[in-house]
């Protein structure tokens, strides 16, 4: 019965561990970066062409083949740089500059639209990545400040 209630207690705590937070940034950032490399940077890497035609016209007015290779850098590489604490808030920088172009220019920051909230949470999850970092399980923290 006391473990019960100590667990109901811990459970609804305000209180945090450091641990319980580096293990939680660590899932988030692993699964997170896996799933823009895999799902959306892998398949603009391997169609390359076809993902710079896409590009042509695009809000900083760059060729389309300039923007699509920051765009597979940002999808695939720093997605890549993510999932292992390496360099990552310069790869999570990359990556809100990403999915803020496509969240606020390809889909008019209408978080309704149909194929506008992969971009928008991709965005939230990058940008707390870039403000609280890679945490104690990461590459970053191997090689030190």
């Amino acid at each position: 019965m006391q473990d019960e209630n100590n667990s109901m207690k811990k459970l609804f705590s305000t209180n945090y561990s450091d641990n319980a937070f580096n293990i939680g940034i660590f899932v988030l950032r692993v699964v997170a970066g896996l799933a823009m490399a895999i799902n959306h940077g892998y398949g603009k890497l391997t169609g390359f062409s076809q993902t710079a035609g896409n590009m042509a016209r695009n809000p900083y007015h760059l060729p389309g083949n300039i923007a699509a290779g920051m765009l597979v850098f940002a999808e695939f590489f720093c997605a890549l740089l993510i999932v292992l604490g390496l360099l990552t808030r310069f790869a999570s920088f990359a990556l809100v500059v990403a999915m803020g172009t496509a969240f606020f220019f390809s889909h008019k920051a209408d978080l309704f639209a149909k194929g506008s909230e992969p971009a928008a949470v991709f965005l939230v999850i990058f940008f707390a990545l870039l403000l609280v970092g890679p945490g104690k399980f990461s590459a970053d923290k191997l090689i030190g400040k």
